[in-house]
């Protein structure tokens, strides 16, 4: 039975979005659900920019130890926030001050630095830019590469076959989102081995299956069946928007 909170997540269907939800499912916490709309521009909405100043999915609020209301944004600082408070029995971290919990910490650190803004860029330039650019595409796809060749390298040693230590953490949750959007980057794990083993040994879990699929249907895995042909004709709809929003920006 999933243990009672007061979260509220607000989120969407993207690499980041889905970290917060597969969280929460894998952690087995009730939680309340809103819908952040791109194309609507919610995120922008002043009572959205009341939680999260920086107008970004996903966002969290929860009632505190106090009793008064704590909001949370950046997926990163919310999964720490959710395993630090949520998971006394450490199932997806370790114990504070281990040797363990500072190497989880630099692998989130390394995602939210690394390869979820080097890929959010090769999915930009490769599907969201209005022209094809083959230097922005060729400099993030093979950065995206670089990195995969990071996990790659870490996980072919790793006897549990999780990025630390012997289970599954918010590392390996943070990473999975953009790793499974790989096809949508235009980059194949054909050349990684271990790190496409892990993709599939990840969303095996009950709760990473439950929670990708929050707030929407995730499609990233079907991906690897369409061809270039049929993902150009995937990105027009959400170009537009995108355009839109860079435009909006400028004028600001």
């Amino acid at each position: 039975m999933a243990a009672r909170s007061d979260i509220h997540l607000y989120t969407a269907q993207t690499p980041n979005g889905i970290k917060v939800s597969m969280l929460l499912e894998e952690l087995g916490l009730t939680y309340k659900l809103t819908t952040i709309e791109f194309s609507k521009q919610t995120q922008k909405e002043p009572w959205f920019l009341e939680i999260n100043p920086n107008g970004r999915i996903p966002a969290l609020t929860d009632t505190f130890t106090d009793g008064s209301p704590i909001r949370l944004f950046e997926s990163g600082s919310i999964m720490q926030y959710l395993v630090n408070r949520y998971d006394p029995n450490h199932k997806v971290s370790y114990p504070h001050g281990s040797r363990e919990y500072y190497e989880v910490n630099s692998w989130l650190f390394w995602q939210m630095g690394g390869l979820g803004p080097m890929q959010g860029q090769a999915n930009h330039f490769t599907r969201y830019a209005p022209e094809k650019i083959e230097y922005g595409i060729n400099r993030y796809q093979n950065e995206t590469r670089r990195l995969y060749g990071v996990m790659e390298a870490q996980l072919s040693k790793s006897e549990s076959g999780y990025l630390v230590g012997d289970r599954c953490t918010i590392a390996d949750i943070s990473c999975w989102g953009w790793v499974a959007s790989h096809h949508w980057a235009g980059v194949s794990l054909d050349e990684f081995p271990s790190l496409n083993s892990w993709l599939f040994r990840m969303v095996s879990r009950p709760g990473i299956e439950k929670g990708r699929h929050v707030p929407s249907r995730h499609g990233a895995l079907d991906m690897k069946n369409l061809s270039e042909e049929d993902l150009e004709k995937a990105a027009v709809s959400s170009r537009a928007w995108v355009q839109q929003t860079m435009a909006d920006i400028a004028k600001k």
